[in-house]
């Protein structure tokens, strides 16, 4: 497994896979190429799908001028190593090609190049979170002891500058006001839902706090704000949210904090390594229902959860997740982005609670679950794994 800060990274949404990665790629293409006075950069398979409503377009021609660029729409064009593809081509001032090069979007922000080995290492020594779960009774441990022992000397300082930002996504959303950007017309609901929880009797109160957390994550992101992938951008807003509830309802130091954000790094971690966080890939139980599990790990953490109540936790909130699509309205991640956020927060917290309720023991582990959703994701149709070509974004608009 990689390090934490491969899983947890920093940037301007509304998508990982689809905005920073791509962005990325021009970046690196246009440092090959300085001189080049033109390019040609044609989006394939889910990147051309849902290109405009991530602004996949937008963010690589910023990252490649101020040449000119010609982009290429083809989302009927998949390529075997993953949907997400994006080829880039750099011509000198007579229009004869400079150099090409193809690259992968492979989730949460990742980049892969074609032909190209992958440039990052390995850290943690573990295949899967079983292994990890007996290094940790073998050595008397909890998980977040396995971050530190394991990632960079300086992974903490890393995860609290993570919560930080985490933080202040929350704080813009709960301020802003006005319609998301994209077409939709989507008015932002986060500081109604906050002012309005807050005179609520306490049980329904914590729905609408949670909720309010997420929405506020989830629409900063979908306003090009800068955000944290938890694992990606259009699941962002989960761990945040459940982390603010955290630690306003009990007692929680700063490094209590850091340490449950480090617990669900490891969960997140082992699903990047055996499943995939990539709804292009998967569908969106890659990217919220991972997201659930995470934050529930996180929560079983903090409410004192042993290692096998942890995972219970994490397995509870990926499990009823299983087989949701990723179908995003215009190809926008807003409807039903936002919402699912905001669900999957709120059912984080149950999660948590539920495994608390028992000793950790049940009958399917969590990485069963992880290897089924690959399965399912593999065997879901392409029209549901972030095309925009099936479920809610073709009958929203037919209504």
């Amino acid at each position: 497994m990689k390090s934490l800060k491969e899983l947890f990274r920093t940037g301007h949404g509304p998508s990982s896979s689809h905005t920073m990665a791509p962005a990325a790629a021009a970046a690196i293409f246009r440092e090959r190429f300085p001189d080049a006075d033109s390019f040609e950069v044609t989006l394939l398979g889910s990147l051309a799908a849902t290109g405009k409503g991530h602004f996949t377009d937008q963010a690589v021609v910023s990252k490649l001028a101020p040449a000119p660029v010609n982009v290429i729409w083809e989302p009927d064009t998949v390529l075997p190593f993953h949907p997400n593809a994006l080829t880039f081509k750099a011509f000198d001032k007579n229009h004869r090609e400079k150099g090409t090069a193809t690259f992968y979007s492979t989730g949460g922000g990742a980049l892969r190049e074609e032909g190209a080995p992958d440039q990052s290492r390995e850290v943690y020594p573990f295949k899967n979170m079983q292994e990890i779960m007996e290094y940790c009774r073998h050595e008397g441990i909890p998980l977040w002891e396995v971050v530190r022992r394991y990632d960079s000397e300086d992974i903490m300082q890393f995860l609290e500058t993570a919560l930080d930002e985490m933080a202040n996504a929350i704080e813009r959303g709960l301020a802003g006001d006005g319609v998301l950007p994209g077409g939709l017309h989507l008015a932002r609901k986060a500081r109604n839902v906050y002012l309005k929880s807050r005179s609520l009797r306490q049980d329904i109160q914590r729905t609408g706090m949670i909720s309010a957390y997420a929405y506020a994550v989830a629409e900063e992101n979908a306003s090009l704000g800068i955000v944290v992938t938890a694992p990606t951008c259009g699941s962002c807003g989960v761990l945040p949210a459940v982390m603010r509830y955290c630690r306003e309802s009990r007692p929680l130091s700063r490094i209590e904090e850091v340490r449950a954000l480090a617990t669900a790094g490891v969960i997140g971690n082992v699903v990047k390594q055996n499943g995939s966080i990539s709804g292009a890939e998967v569908g969106c139980q890659g990217e919220i229902g991972v997201a659930c599990a995470m934050a529930a790990g996180a929560a079983a953490a903090i409410f004192g959860g042993t290692v096998p109540q942890i995972e219970y936790a994490a397995e509870i909130g990926l499990e009823h997740f299983l087989g949701l699509t990723c179908d995003p309205v215009m190809g926008l991640v807003q409807i039903p982005c936002i919402e699912r956020n905001a669900i999957a927060a709120n059912r984080a917290v149950a999660a948590a609670e539920i495994a608390l309720l028992s000793d950790g023991t049940h009958f399917i582990p969590f990485d069963t679950v992880v290897e089924t959703m690959l399965q399912t994701g593999k065997d879901m149709p392409s029209l549901y794994r972030e095309t925009s070509t099936g479920g809610l974004s073709v009958f929203a608009h037919l209504k």
